[in-house]
């Protein structure tokens, strides 16, 4: 017989424990392989890490599991960050062997961004989940209302600022990438269309932003994290390891498909799929927000 926290158990009674684990990890793994072949597309096609599809998957994810309440969302998000490094390289890759890429834009964004990446973590350790969610559906669904509208009758400018604004707008996304989980890739879309760039430069260019955004953005949700109680035992921080291991695999294997595919759609299909997808996610989080 075996010693439990409860009582003792017979053998049987631990070998059934054992099955029901059993096949909860193999649903878990099933579940982010496949979230995983689907953020790969969704970084190649759009530019982003990912981190839109992988948050509100791992949040569900961990409450299946049980983890509690007040860590879960800045689990999912640090987890996030960290399979975004992969999965933003890739994608960067190959949109800079087809020439799309900002990399002036990109130069210049760099050392804004990593500061705001680095407050946002900072504020991780502080801020309560709805704070996380909150940005997450504002940004979001900013974007989701510009790309189904068409409209450029919402543009700001012909062009980007230069100079403290050109830098300001690094920081603020780097600051709200770090709190919503993602690599950038929406809100440097967000910026760059409503300052006239083409939505397939705007797709490229962030591309190479997730890089920026998730390398310092992981580290310093691992550090948030560290010492909190209620984190599963495979954590590091606010970074899940086995919730990595089990995204990066297929998210990786998939990011060419989305990278060809956003050179194959038109602009306006890119667009229309996009804001789609935002909507929904931001739905998703509403109901958590208000209901969950």
């Amino acid at each position: 017989m075996i010693l439990t926290r409860e009582r003792w158990q017979t053998p049987e009674e631990t070998d059934g424990q054992m099955e029901l684990l059993s096949g909860e990890f193999f649903i878990v793994a099933g579940i982010l392989l496949t979230a995983g072949a689907l953020t790969g597309v969704l970084a190649g096609v759009f530019g982003v890490g990912g981190g839109a599809l992988m948050v509100p998957v791992l949040f569900e994810v961990f409450g299946f599991l049980d983890v509690a309440d007040d860590v879960r969302m800045p689990l999912a998000v640090g987890t996030s960050l960290a399979i975004i490094i992969p999965t933003s390289i890739r994608s960067y890759r190959g949109h800079r062997a087809r020439g799309a890429v900002d990399a002036a834009l990109l130069r210049a964004w760099a050392p804004p961004i990593v500061l705001g990446v680095l407050a946002g973590a900072a504020l991780a350790r502080f801020a309560p989940p709805e704070v996380f969610q909150g940005v997450f559906v504002l940004v979001a669904g900013v974007n989701a209302a510009k790309l189904l509208s068409g409209t450029s009758a919402l543009n700001i400018a012909e062009d980007l600022p230069r100079g403290a604004g050109l830098s300001a707008y690094g920081g603020m996304i780097g600051l709200l990438s770090s709190l919503m989980g993602i690599g950038g890739g929406q809100i440097a879309n967000i910026i760059m269309t409503l300052h006239g760039r083409p939505i397939l430069q705007a797709v490229a260019t962030s591309a190479g932003i997730g890089v920026l955004v998730s390398v310092p953005g992981a580290i310093g949700y691992v550090l948030a994290g560290l010492g909190r109680s209620g984190l599963p035992p495979d954590a590091v921080g606010y970074v899940s390891i086995l919730g990595a291991m089990l995204f990066v695999p297929t998210t990786v294997f998939t990011a060419n498909l989305g990278v060809r595919l956003a050179h194959y759609l038109s602009r306006r299909a890119l667009e229309i799929a996009f804001g789609s997808f935002l909507t929904m996610v931001s739905l998703r989080f509403l109901y958590a927000i208000f209901l969950g």
